[in-house]
């Protein structure tokens, strides 16, 4: 039986539910096939004195069995602000001695680190301490924000150095990674889930109802609605939808996310007179998604970089088309008219986008089509042959 030890930072908990619940659901996904052993070790940031989110986090800091998967949530001294540099021994100080015990009581297979920095280099020196080999993933952020820190691309080029294998979720990610000096060679690309019984084809009049009774979002008939699911912050780009939304009539969007952009958001809406087709839901429940993004009739996010974002794929398997940017996977993705469409980042040329997705009236089975390649069973399919082939190489050796 194969064992995973997955060092992750970007990982659910009680305090953050939502916080990376893609990781959660590939690691559950593959503990879920038959053969397979994973621990995922998520090191919780803590300052010396927690007060306010930092206190609620410290308390989500419990361990326990979780879809299938071990999760373990040590705790590691985070300096805010300025700890960057540091944050990867941090989490070696506090998760080696763990990792340690579980690998003597059971040995491990394999080291995993679940996002880049400060995951990889942590993930590496507990790979060398444990003579284990290492396997590194990168999903976006961690290389378009991290890969930009010289202390931070020392660290990465280290990592990525001693590890067997890397990672990224989607070829455009990788083309970048190797920009910045990452191994090529050594990177595969492995893309994203999908819940497949979640994020479906649902009747769209009875979703726009529950819609209504929920948020109290009132569409007349011969208006349409727009979704913009992600963090509100500058790189997702909500002041860009919103500048597009006031060039057009009728046209509602829901805000699923939270973030610092909010107030300064909502400010902007009412500067260009169109509060009342503005709509903050904040962060959702992710079973609550689908409502969302399957009463809608464009799924919008001009985002200055991604990976591949989860929620593009989610949009597209509930019907809904999408208005993005070309950034990360998105030419990966929209390979067809009934995807959607891939704009420039300002919003005439965003607002263009939604009328051409909204005239052309997609039909939504057409629309789902482009998500049938993605689902978690197929994600760990192609996780677990490619953690198998770097268990045999190293064994080899």
């Amino acid at each position: 039986m194969p064992r995973i030890l997955s060092i992750a930072t970007l990982f659910p908990n009680a305090f953050l539910p939502r916080f990376g619940t893609f990781v959660a659901r590939q690691m559950e996904a593959l503990a879920a096939r038959e053969g397979w052993d994973v621990t995922v070790i998520n090191p919780i940031g803590v300052p010396p004195i927690a007060a306010g989110r930092y206190k609620a986090l410290a308390e989500a800091a419990i361990s326990g069995v979780e879809g299938g998967v071990d999760v373990r949530r040590p705790r590691f001294t985070l300096i805010p602000a300025v700890g960057g540099p540091f944050n990867p021994a941090m989490i070696v100080k506090a998760v080696l001695p763990l990792a340690k015990r579980l690998h003597e009581s059971t040995p491990f297979d394999l080291v995993d680190a679940q996002f880049f920095y400060p995951d990889g280099p942590a993930a590496a020196q507990i790979a060398r301490a444990l003579d284990l080999p290492l396997s590194i993933k990168a999903r976006g952020a961690d290389i378009s924000h991290w890969g930009q820190q010289t202390y931070a691309l020392k660290m990465m080029k280290a990592a990525s150095e001693a590890a067997a294998g890397i990672l990224t979720v989607s070829a455009a990610l990788r083309r970048d990674m190797g920009a910045i000096g990452l191994p090529e060679n050594k990177i595969t690309v492995h893309y994203t889930g999908l819940d497949r019984d979640l994020f479906c084809i649902g009747e769209r009049k009875e979703q726009r109802l529950q819609l209504s009774e929920q948020f109290n979002i009132q569409l007349a008939e011969d208006e349409s609605l727009l979704s913009c699911v992600g963090a509100l912050i500058p790189r997702k780009g909500q002041e860009l939808v919103l500048r597009a939304m006031a060039r057009l009539q009728g046209v509602h969007c829901a805000f699923v996310g939270t973030g610092p952009d909010r107030d300064a958001l909502g400010k902007l809406a009412y500067e260009l007179d169109i509060p009342h087709r503005v709509h903050f839901l904040g962060s959702l429940d992710h079973g609550a998604l689908p409502m969302v993004l399957g009463a809608s009739d464009a799924m919008v996010l001009p985002s200055l970089s991604e990976g591949l974002a989860n929620a593009w794929v989610e949009a597209l398997a509930c019907g809904t088309p999408l208005v993005i940017t070309d950034a990360g996977g998105a030419r990966e993705l929209v390979t067809t008219p009934s995807a959607g469409r891939i704009v420039k980042r300002d919003s005439d040329a965003i607002a263009d986008g939604i009328v051409e997705v909204l005239q052309a009236g997609y039909d939504r089975e057409a629309v789902a089509a482009n998500a049938a390649r993605f689902s978690w069973e197929m994600n760990a399919a192609a996780l677990a042959e490619y953690y198998d082939d770097l268990i045999a190489a190293d064994s080899a050796d």
